[in-house]
């Protein structure tokens, strides 16, 4: 939700160690899913070597996770693989993001930085130090109300549930047991059972960020999806 890109700071450098790797930031200001999902394959495209019209994996995380989808979906031809991280083909109870709407309208902006230290609590778990933390709380300190009013108001409208199926491409969902902010697990589960070619990974004990937390290493966990160890169930 913070849009920025900037926490996938510990994974770039693993998964540079075989894929060209390429991060960016969502516009604060897009009206819709469809400007999203543009921009992203813009910068698949633009991270390509001249001429190469090799596809991509994408990896999305969360809120990035319905725009990976999305693009899935509309650009099929430019995604070889599809890597979902505590996310959901819709988000339910809707009556959360109103109140999230509401509440971000009402505050002051000012106000948001003591929001997300008191929060923090629901979005990590043991494994991430409170260093991390920190650069968490940093790196998302910048994210305006404008770009945290679109991406609600943009979830408000998504909903990919009957579209599942659709999405062909080799998909691996990941889930954390302790997801304080998504029932991820479940809403893994859901997406699994209606794509074609999923795989699900629950990480055990993480919280909803857990891309920062020590030990997570999404460049082993594609090897590993790759190819499985003998006897490892999905």
């Amino acid at each position: 939700m913070d849009g920025t890109g900037r926490l996938f700071y510990r994974q770039v450098p693993l998964l540079a160690r075989r894929f060209r790797v390429a991060t960016y930031s969502l516009r604060d200001d897009a009206p819709g899913m469809a400007v999203l999902v543009e921009d992203l394959a813009k910068v698949i495209r633009a991270a390509r070597p001249s001429g190469d019209r090799t596809p991509a994996v994408v990896v999305g995380e969360s809120f990035g996770g319905t725009v990976a989808m999305s693009l899935a979906l509309a650009h099929p031809e430019i995604v070889a693989a599809l890597v979902v991280i505590n996310s959901f083909p819709r988000f339910l109870p809707q009556a959360y993001l109103r109140l999230a709407i509401g509440a971000i309208h009402a505050m002051p902006w000012e106000a948001m930085a003591v929001v997300r230290r008191l929060t923090a609590f629901r979005l990590h778990s043991r494994f991430t130090h409170r260093t991390e933390i920190r650069r968490f709380l940093e790196l998302t300190a910048a994210t305006s109300r404008g770009g945290y009013l679109s991406r609600l108001r943009i979830l408000r409208d998504f909903d990919v549930r009957d579209r599942l199926p659709e999405l062909r491409m080799p998909t691996l969902f990941i889930a954390t047991e302790r997801d304080h902010l998504v029932p991820s697990v479940a809403q893994a589960r859901y997406m699994v059972a209606r794509v074609p070619d999923a795989t699900l990974r629950i990480l055990p004990g993480h919280g909803h960020i857990c891309l920062i937390a020590p030990g997570v290493d999404l460049e082993r966990l594609l090897a590993d999806w790759e190819h499985p160890p003998p006897g490892r169930r999905s």
